[in-house]
């Protein structure tokens, strides 16, 4: 039996099945999880992977050769899980997306009870307890919070609607999870994780139809709390005055952001060429990580990294359009609210190691070192992809 398919409605179709749209009479294909996937953005994924394994690699070889006894080390764990995130990626694209609808609310419990885990056998790292080690690697449950926060956040905002708009039926829910969330963090501590989440849910809120009046409400709340956050966690004024004055105190606290920007400027227009990085023979710290865009720069100069960008960028712009010509308002939630934390994350990592911002910590998105992370991302890619196979505006 055939029905017709609006664009909140969540009902399948048979692959290639025309129907009318009721609004300009034309004939559109329906599409269901056996459609086609958003070719553009699986290639710019698989690309920016590529050439994320590939810097890594170059960035990694001689922390690896002094800390492992082996060049290859890190080099090879990443394109393992390159391969598996890939594979995982494709995998998941073939999914009916609208199974996360039911399962949001387990993924993100499943977050919360691993927050709770991390202050009792989390292993600590550079003064900060984030991740839990499962033997063979580690993991940030901050990741799976991200990803539980994005679903769960679209699963209410699909079922609320019209309720968005009231305080204690709409919004307070959200808060109270947010709370929740955001509170365990604190006690890592992960300010980094805590400003992704927060800036991830206020663009899915706003997606949802909450008025402007309870943002600006929530950026007080928000400013109170990270001036709180400052003057009772020392480390974070360090990093302020690094960040402020990162020549005062070159070679200490100012160290890493001073290196990076040598690392910058030391590219030039095209670079040094790629394995020809100075700064990665131990004077950068965090070279294959979080502070991977630099030896980027360093390599493949200004333009290269500048392709890097026109990359992200692409992607990022893809996954909106995937986002607007979602089938229902699930869809649309889910991709927007995955595509923010992608462009978030890139953002951040960006302006941190270009000293345009504070140091947070934040890895740089298919690039920086970190095999369950890349596993956690393209997983996300891979629901993205879902919601395109069932993309429903595909005229003809």
């Amino acid at each position: 039996m055939q029905q017709t398919v609006y664009p909140d409605s969540p009902a399948q179709q048979p692959a290639g099945e025309r129907l009318p749209d009721p609004q300009t009479g034309r004939r559109r294909v329906i599409l269901d999880e056996r459609g086609l996937l958003d070719v553009p953005f699986l290639v710019l994924t698989v690309l920016l992977v590529l050439i994320g394994v590939l810097m890594m690699f170059s960035a990694s070889y001689a922390r690896a050769y002094s800390t492992e006894g082996k060049a290859t080390y890190y080099f090879a764990r990443q394109a393992v899980f390159a391969i598996v995130g890939i594979g995982i990626m494709l995998f998941f694209s073939t999914w009916n997306y609208q199974i996360w609808r039911s399962v949001s609310f387990f993924i993100l419990a499943a977050a919360i009870v691993f927050l709770l885990l991390v202050p009792l056998i989390g292993i600590e790292e550079n003064g900060a307890k984030r991740w839990i080690y499962l033997g063979f690697t580690s993991f940030q449950p901050s990741e799976i919070a991200k990803l539980g926060i994005v679903l769960t956040f679209a699963s209410m905002i699909s079922y609320y609607r019209e309720r968005m708009q009231s305080f204690q039926e709409g919004i307070l829910p959200f808060v109270v999870i947010l709370a929740v969330v955001c509170g365990l963090l604190v006690l890592e501590p992960h300010l980094s994780a805590i400003i992704i989440i927060l800036g991830v849910s206020a663009a899915m809120l706003f997606l949802g139809g909450v008025k402007l009046r309870w943002f600006a409400l929530g950026l007080g709340v928000v400013a109170a709390f990270v001036a709180i956050y400052l003057a009772t966690k020392g480390y974070a004024g360090d990093r302020i005055q690094a960040w402020l004055h990162p020549f005062e105190d070159e070679s200490d606290s100012g160290y890493q952001i001073v290196q990076s920007l040598y690392a910058i400027g030391s590219g030039g227009l095209m670079g040094l060429g790629l394995g020809r990085s100075r700064q990665k023979y131990l004077y950068l710290p965090e070279e294959h990580n979080d502070y991977i865009f630099p030896i980027v720069c360093e390599e493949l100069g200004f333009v290269g990294a500048m392709v890097v960008l026109l990359l992200f960028l692409l992607l990022i712009l893809r996954g909106y359009w995937i986002a607007l010509h979602a089938r229902d308002r699930f869809g649309m939630l889910v991709v927007g609210g995955l595509t923010t934390l992608l462009a978030l994350q890139v953002f951040l990592n960006i302006g941190v190691v270009t000293n345009l911002l504070p140091a947070t910590g934040i890895s740089l998105p298919f690039f920086s070192y970190g095999g369950t992370a890349l596993l956690i991302q393209l997983f996300e890619m891979g629901v993205i992809l879902s919601v395109s196979r069932q993309n429903d505006n595909k005229l003809i």
